[in-house]
């Protein structure tokens, strides 16, 4: 079959019976080989010239077109279809007429080139390889023939795929194109995927002959195909339809059936990479492959169900088997050649699994993977099994009873427990527990699955009891008892159950497994005995309910403890819940709640309507009844609960519940009164929430009840006589007497129940005396009724002080309530507070200070701005601290709240604050913080009466300030000769100090600091002369000439202090007082020289004016210069160290400058790399050599990745 010159071979097909071959090929020929004589081809088909083929006159391949598909049709030798890498596509029928060989080639999709080629180009390789594909052939493929004939097999179907749109063509009975089915927008992350596409056919197959299928005895063809990463199922089944014809000899019309083909669409699968190929593994199943994966699709469940990473990129172009001959119940092997190697697998079955799992002797495991088939749990395919639900739960029911009994055997063998697995190298055997524990959780997780506990129950407990390991498998079938799993177990393994837990002091866990179980299965003498003699109520109460269906026993064995421990307690006089019967007694409570409420104790799940209802009816027979009761009615004794065996009072089970805890069983009743109980079939119990409700207040009327629990009784009626208005019915005088009950109990902790049940009482009852009943509630604290009340009647003041008085608010509530209350009561009175609530809130304005000094502050400000000074006075001058805090949050908005923070929305205004208050405040806050008040006075410059505040400024030291104020105004020269004034008081202050015996040195650094601020201060008033226009030369000198002179004078007094007669301790501070005060002459000459360059002013000048001897007091010797040259050579150090400094930043920044831009220049010349050497499109090695053994160095880089010249194209 080689070596013919029709070029390399490019694409084979093998036909139905496996007897032809038909090869394409890279010219454009296509040949047929016949396998018993396959030396030379039995028919070829030449390519076609482009003349021939515009003129109409030839139909094929044109020369030079590669073949990239080829195909029989159907079942026949001489029918094949062929495709090129141009986009076209033919049909060939290779027939013969009077033995002469006739072919017809029909082209079925694609269109010519309609230009002639160059005369330079070759006609017979690769002539046309310029023009331009708008739709490439991804893939083809003719319908091939099933194991059973199907009504589609005469048309000779065809599919094929480009990349916009899917064509299925019928060759038979003439040429029909009967689908086209147009590409939807895919998810596709590449360009590349786009290109991408492959289809694969599935023929009809047999049916199971006990399967009903919808189209007879086959399956219908289902065809799969693919775009990029999206997988499409479609279903090609014929219909028949009427159609009339009309007969050409007779020209009569009939009705005849015409076959008409119907696709339909059966799933769609996105997957996480591009499709590279599509196979058939059966009717039901898809191998699926991409770059990274071989996939399993299930076409029923319409998902992956297996999946192995596999690179498919080396199986490109395509992968075809065109035939699709397969065995309908083959599983799918599935067999790949690469280029180095060749790949076999199979997709296991449940039964390999299974027999995997056996054949290494893990028999526990091979039952789980048999359960999760038997549930549906378990992953991936279920080939092997049957479709059908029962048939399918048959088998596997079968196979895992086998497995379970084949499992016990091996476990338990003779063999198995004296093998070697038991003994260890040592000698001191090897600890098998964990796989006896595990036989039983596998078995009984099997077990619950089948819903058949026979097995385990029977045959795998004998196996353990007869190997005296039973305390195993009852450890472990515990497990599934406590989690609700398993309820039914035989009496003999319940008996084992509780006994292993009696036996070994957990009364706990046998109660927990006696109310687990249900009642049937329980050894009904053996728990009671247990229960009563271990005290396990909740054990003891399940099986008085669900074994025996008494809801009265429990009640009674409980008011036996509660009679207990009332008697306790009125022998120690102490109410303790901490005794062993008290804390078993309040388990009644509990009970209530959970059987009046229709659901089951211990474990809460809804009882049978019925029964709930019946154990309901006994319950309120039993507790409300009116005297004592025998129980049980045949045979029992009389329940009583007096003590002294005297009289028994009238309804003693409810009374004493009521006695134990009031509270509760209230609260159990409010529960129980929720219940559809009280509204269904009344007239079969006559127990109503009117009769529960009146019994109560009988046992009230008597007195024998504490005030404590009479107080919870009126609040359980009050709270339900609104919800239940229909049954529940009292007099107006009871609910009167009601409400004064609550509102007059002493007890301060039941203060909000009280108000809370007041509240829905009044919801639905009127007082007729309301003038005592808002006294009664005044007096009693119910503070949320009243401001109800007053805000309906517009009663503001009281409104106000109902707020002021509750307790129950905080800072916040409570601000927020007064600024509710004073907005209230300002609308319709003009925007004013009426006097009354003026008057009111000065009242509280000791509680309002109190609670919030800033908020306080603010809401007078917003509705009472008079009150201000009302409110410092509240203050008292023994607070001063407070008082300025209270001025600073009105005339300081740095400390204000944000707006969001803002929970009265009012921002304090500058001209509601009284001048005499802002004088108070300039006071306060140069005691408190002076150094604030130029920032103060800056922001209250135009409301400012400056001359008082700079002589408060000044009375208080505030040195700076009072030399700012000054120069606001204009007065320079006056505030500096202020300073001078300042500055020789301080230096005097400070000789006082330094020559006082015992004086506190500490006093010398408050002097230094306000000699700063005055220097400081004289410097920014120089400087700001200095920059203003209009001032002559000779006054700016002499301003600057003042400041100097007055700072040098404070340095030579101090300097000439004789230091014979200091202590250490006042040297110390002379040597710092000096040390400060050159430093802040530094400073004001550096400021100095910077403006001395002007005209205006001479440093030479006033140079020679600083040190004339006759300007300083006292002995000069010589000081003036000396003082000069310590503060000019500490000048020109300073300079100095700041020209070293930005000597080495220098250095240092041109340094790291270099080596970054040396490094980028580095990086830069390296270039780029791929992190992988290979071609992201074909995954190929980027540099491969050719034919030619040249190495074709051409590549496309883009933004993440590299590609072959040709592959990016």
């Amino acid at each position: 079959m080689c070596g013919n010159d029709s070029g390399s071979v490019s694409a084979l097909a093998l036909s139905h019976d496996h007897t032809y071959v038909a090869s394409g090929h890279d010219s454009g020929y296509v040949q047929l080989f016949n396998l018993k004589n396959p030396h030379s081809p039995v028919r070829i088909i030449a390519p076609a010239s482009l003349p021939l083929v515009l003129s109409g006159k030839q139909e094929g391949h044109l020369a030079g077109s590669r073949i990239i598909d080829v195909a029989f049709v159907a079942g026949r030798h001489t029918a094949i279809i062929s495709a090129d890498d141009h986009g076209l596509a033919f049909y060939h029928n290779l027939g013969k007429i009077l033995f002469v060989e006739a072919s017809d080639t029909i082209r079925i999709l694609g269109n010519y080139p309609q230009s002639s080629p160059t005369a330079e180009s070759s006609l017979q390789f690769r002539s046309f390889r310029r023009w331009r594909l708008r739709n490439p052939m991804l893939s083809m493929a003719a319908l091939p023939l099933g194991t059973a004939p199907h009504p589609t097999d005469a048309y000779q179907l065809v599919a094929m795929l480009t990349p916009s749109k899917l064509i299925v063509v019928g060759m038979r009975p003439t040429p029909k194109t009967w689908l086209k089915h147009l590409r939807e927008g895919t998810p596709d992350s590449m360009a590349s995927d786009r290109c991408r596409g492959t289809l694969a056919w599935c023929p009809s197959i047999k049916a199971s002959e006990d399967k009903k299928n919808d189209i007879g005895e086959s399956t219908s063809p289902v065809i799969a195909y693919s775009w990029g990463k999206v997988v499409q199922i479609m279903r090609v089944s014929e219909t028949k339809i009427k159609q009339v014809a009309t007969s050409s000899r007779t020209g009569k019309k009939r009705e005849i059936d015409v076959g008409t083909l119907v696709f339909q669409n059966r799933g769609k699968w996105v997957g996480d990479d591009a499709v590279l190929a599509l196979q058939w593994l059966n009717v039901n199943q898809l191998a699926v492959f991409t770059a990274v994966s071989l996939l399993v699709y299930d076409v029923r469940t319409a998902d992956a169900i297996e999946h192995v990473l596999f690179d498919a990129s080396a199986l490109l172009p395509r992968i075809r088997n065109h035939t699709n001959q397969r065995d309908p119940n083959s599983i799918g092997d599935i067999a790949h050649a690469e280029r180095e190697q060749l790949r076999v697998g199979t997709l296991s079955t449940w039964a390999d699994k299974i027999l995997s799992c056996v054949e290494r002797g893990d028999f526990l495991k091979a039952i789980e993977i048999t359960r999760t088939y038997y549930t549906g749990e378990a992953p991936g395919n279920r080939n092997g099994l049957p479709d059908d639900p029962e048939e399918r739960s048959a088998v596997l029911r079968s196979k895992l009873h086998e497995l379970m009994v084949a499992s016990a055997r091996y476990v338990f063998s003779e063999d198995r427990m004296t093998d070697a697995t038991h003994f260890s190298p040592d000698g001191r055997g090897v600890d098998r527990t964990s796989v006896f524990e595990g036989l039983v959780v596998t078995c009984a997780r099997a077990c619950i699955a089948l819903s058949n506990y026979d097995f385990l129950f029977e045959d795998l407990f004998q196996y353990f009891d007869n190997s005296g390991i039973s305390r195993i498998y009852l450890r472990q079938l515990e497990a599934f008892v406590l989690d609700g799993t398993i309820r039914s177990i035989p009496p003999w393994i319940t008996q084992r159950l509780v006994a292993l837990h009696e036996g070994g002091g957990r009364l706990d866990l046998a109660e927990r497994i006696i109310w687990h179980i249900e009642p049937t299965c329980l050894d009904i003498n053996q728990a009671i005995r247990l229960c009563q003699a271990n005290q396990l109520w909740d054990a003891l109460i399940y099986i008085y309910t669900s074994a025996l269906h008494d809801y009265v026993s429990p009640i009674v064995e409980l008011l036996s403890l509660i009679r207990k421990t009332l008697a306790s307690r009125q022998r120690t006089n102490a109410n303790s819940r901490t005794d062993l019967n008290s804390k078993h007694a309040y388990r009644i409570f509990p009970y209530l709640i959970n059987v009046l409420s229709g659901q089951a104790y211990p474990s809460g799940e809804p009882l049978d309507v019925d029964e709930a209802y019946a154990a309901m009816k006994d319950i309120y027979r039993f507790v409300f009844s009116g005297r004592s009761d025998v129980w049980p009615p045949q045979g029992g004794s009389l329940i009583l609960t007096s003590d002294d065996s005297g009289t028994e009072p009238t309804y003693p089970y409810a009374r004493l519940l009521l006695r134990f805890d009031a509270e509760s069983f209230l609260h159990c009743l409010d529960l129980a009164f929720e219940s559809s109980f009280f509204n269904v079939d009344k007239e079969s119990h006559n127990i109503s929430r009117l009769w529960i409700v009146t019994i109560l207040s009988d046992i009230v009327s008597d007195s024998s009840l504490t005030p404590f629990d009479v107080t919870f009784v009126n609040i359980f009626i009050a709270r339900n006589v609104p919800k239940y208005p229909q049954d529940i019915i009292q007099p107006p005088s009871t609910l009167q007497n009601i409400l004064i009950c609550l509102a007059t109990s002493m007890d301060a902790s039941t203060r909000e129940d009280r108000q809370l049940a007041a509240e829905y009482l009044l919801s639905a009852y009127t007082p007729h005396d309301s003038i005592l009943i808002m006294k009664l509630f005044e007096d009693a604290g119910f503070y949320r009724i009243l401001q109800r009340w007053h805000r309906e009647e517009r009663r503001w003041p009281e409104l106000l002080q109902s707020y002021l008085e509750d307790s129950s608010l905080g800072p916040t509530n409570l601000f927020m309530s007064v600024d509710e209350v004073l907005t209230l009561s300002i609308r319709g009175n003009d925007i004013v507070v009426p006097s009354d609530v003026v008057q009111k809130l000065t009242s509280a304005l000791g509680t309002l200070l109190q609670s919030d000094l800033q908020l306080a502050a603010a809401l007078i400000d917003k509705f009472a701005p008079a009150l201000h000074q009302t409110a410092l006075d509240t203050i008292g001058p023994a607070d001063q601290r407070k008082q300025y805090e209270y001025l600073l949050y009105l005339l300081d908005p740095q400390t204000q709240v944000d707006e969001e923070d803002n929970i009265l929305h009012h921002r304090p205004d500058l001209s509601n604050i009284d001048k005499s208050l802002q004088k108070v405040f300039v006071t306060l806050q140069c005691r408190f913080a002076s150094s604030d008040v130029i920032s103060t006075l800056d922001r209250m410059r135009n409301h400012v009466d400056w001359p008082s505040v700079e002589q408060i400024c000044e009375e208080n030291r505030a040195y700076g300030a009072v030399l700012w104020a000054m120069g606001q105004r204009g007065f320079t020269q006056t505030a500096l000769s202020k300073a001078a004034g300042f500055e020789k008081q301080l230096t005097f202050d400070i000789l006082k100090t330094l020559t006082t015996p015992g004086s506190d040195t500490a006093d010398v650094g408050d002097h230094l600091n306000s000699l700063l601020e005055i220097g400081r201060r004289g410097t920014a008033l120089c400087l700001e002369q200095s920059a203003a226009s209009g001032f002559t030369g000779v006054t700016l000198e002499d301003i600057w000439f003042q400041l100097l002179s007055s700072q040098l004078q404070s340095i030579h007094t101090i300097s000439t202090l004789r230091t014979s007669g200091l202590n250490d301790a006042q040297d110390s501070a002379r040597t710092n007082a000096l040390s400060t005060l050159r430093g802040l002459v530094q400073e004001t000459f550096a400021s100095f020289v910077s403006i001395s360059s002007t005209q205006a002013v001479s440093f030479p000048r006033i140079f020679k004016r600083l040190v004339d001897p006759g300007l300083y007091i006292g002995p000069s010797s010589g000081t003036s210069y000396t003082e000069f040259r310590t503060i000019l050579t500490s000048m020109l150090e300073s300079y100095r160290t700041d020209e070293d400094m930005l000597v080495i930043s220098k250095h240092l920044l041109s340094r790291d400058v270099f080596d970054t831009v040396e490094e980028y220049t580095k990086e830069k010349a390296k270039g780029w790399s791929a992190s992988h050497s290979i071609c992201k499109y074909c995954h190929n090695p980027l540099l491969r050599p050719d034919k030619d053994n040249q190495t074709d160095t051409r590549l496309v880089i883009s933004r993440s990745a590299v590609y072959h010249r040709q592959c990016a194209s």
